[in-house]
């Protein structure tokens, strides 16, 4: 059995598709918008990402075995 992470599987698909949003809305509010604004959504973004890549971090990790009594 794999050991789970901290990130439900619902909750991983979020993640996934907040990164996603953010991603690709600051390329487009940058082009859009005069102000530095956009700069937000990548902040957004690269946090989403650190929480996704910390949790597979966690999932890969091997499981600790129980010692027999």
């Amino acid at each position: 059995m794999r050991s789970a992470g901290f990130l439900s599987e619902r909750q991983r698909r979020i993640a996934w598709v907040g990164f996603l949003l953010a991603a690709f809305q600051a390329p487009a509010a940058a082009r859009l918008v005069d102000d530095a604004s956009w700069l937000f959504a990548v902040v957004v973004a690269l946090l989403v990402a650190t929480v996704i890549l910390a949790d597979d971090a966690q999932r890969r990790r091997p499981e600790v075995a129980e010692p027999a009594e």
